[in-house]
């Protein structure tokens, strides 16, 4: 017989590993809101997630504008593919996306980590990322905890009620 017993959610861990606006801000979003809802929660940033920890890069986030089949123009129209490959599209599209997200008063990254932080949260940078990328714990954000391997990621999620997700 299966059991269908319900584990209420404990702890979350969400890997972020691109870094366009729309990637990095559903893991600070979800991982904020889970912290806000006191459960144990850590974010992993890998691959290109590092940029949104990454001080030089964390300020400088784009929307990815091709290959993104939910891109729509004013009126709902599709987004053509190729109209992200000209030049100043990207930044252009950028921009109202973040000119929205100021309107609604949705803080920056630094912030966003911040409130993580503060509310009991960990944010942690992917070692093997780390070193093909060449950078250093300096390089990072003051909130970033630890520069640590999967192996150790892993093992802090230990114990039914865990959930992983990898946005």
């Amino acid at each position: 017989m299966e059991n269908t017993e319900k584990v209420p959610l404990k702890k979350i861990l969400l890997i972020c590993s691109k870094a366009s606006i729309e990637d990095v801000y559903a893991a600070l979003v979800m991982g904020n809101g889970a912290v806000m809802e006191g459960i144990e929660t850590k974010l992993f940033f890998t691959f290109f997630g590092l940029d949104a920890i990454t001080k030089k890069t964390m300020t400088k986030l784009h929307t990815a504008t091709t290959g993104n089949p939910g891109m729509r123009m004013p009126g709902g129209l599709p987004f053509p593919t190729m109209l992200g490959g000209l030049p100043g599209v990207e930044a252009g599209v950028s921009a109202m996306m973040r000119k929205q997200m100021d309107a609604l008063d949705i803080p920056p990254v630094d912030e966003f980590l911040e409130l993580i932080t503060a509310g009991g949260g960990e944010i942690y940078a992917c070692k093997l990322a780390m070193d093909m990328f060449k950078l250093t714990k300096e390089d990072l954000h003051e909130e970033v905890s630890a520069v640590i391997t999967v192996g150790d990621l892993y093992e802090m999620c230990d114990g039914p009620g865990t959930q992983i997700v990898f946005t």
